[in-house]
């Protein structure tokens, strides 16, 4: 991805980064460090986060903390993080799944659409491309999707006629084909936040998209490249993807 398809258009958009969860999965290489913190090249992956999102004109990011939520608070005080965007923190007193997580924030998310994703995982997409599809296709959501080979170790996304989200398929460990899945990158409107919020749900995925009618959500896909560093395999892989597409 070329610089000159970055720009200003996330500079009134609220990024919401959920990194709230246990890592159980990368403990044995992480111990007590949180995933949002894991070592990529002998730098945090929050720091490349921070940089790639200020390349999108990216200005305030909150940060929904649970496990070791004092580790990242100590390392954006110590380590003033080297952009200009405002980071602010809200701390899960426990576990609460991802629509758990957004209910928890929702007060401290003040823009409309707000930008939510995983805080283990990367994708090198436009960005500034994936606004502009959301506010064509003027829906309440819209998600972020990419097309990976071998797609089994991941749940699919099916999209109907008309593009948009039409189901979800469960991840299948049999199916060794390409197919498109979720980034967990999240255009979402303020009114859906707002049910969110008044709802008991505590997947986001489960509780709530995939119990919304097919053709809802919009999705944003294309052929990108994705890393989930919430296992020792893909975090030893990280670099090759963080690091390339913090750096263009």
């Amino acid at each position: 991805m070329s610089v000159s398809k970055r720009g200003s258009c996330l500079e009134a958009i609220d990024i919401f980064v959920l990194a709230g969860g246990l890592g159980t999965r990368i403990r044995p290489v992480l111990g007590e460090l949180p995933k949002i913190l894991a070592p990529i090249l002998g730098r945090p992956y929050l720091a490349y986060l921070l940089e790639w999102l200020e390349r999108f004109g990216a200005r305030r990011v909150v940060l929904g903390l649970g496990h070791r939520a004092q580790a990242v608070i100590e390392y954006l005080e110590d380590a003033q993080p080297s952009t200009r965007i405002e980071v602010a923190t809200v701390i899960e007193p426990s576990p609460l799944g991802t629509a758990g997580a957004i209910r928890f924030a929702r007060g401290a998310l003040r823009s409309d659409p707000v930008l939510i994703m995983n805080g283990d995982s990367f994708t090198d997409a436009d960005l500034c491309a994936f606004v502009d599809h959301h506010r064509a296709a003027k829906t309440i959501g819209t998600m972020l999707c990419a097309e990976v080979d071998n797609a089994g170790r991941y749940g699919r996304v099916e999209l109907d006629q008309s593009g948009r989200i039409g189901g979800f398929i469960e991840k299948d460990s049999n199916f060794h084909g390409t197919a498109l899945i979720s980034t967990g990158v999240y255009l979402l409107s303020a009114n859906l936040l707002d049910d969110i919020a008044a709802s008991g749900a505590a997947s986001i995925e489960r509780d709530v998209f995939e119990r919304l009618p097919s053709g809802t959500l919009a999705a944003f896909a294309g052929r990108f490249r994705f890393i989930d560093i919430g296992t020792p395999e893909s975090l030893a892989l990280a670099a090759t993807v963080v690091d390339s597409g913090s750096a263009n």
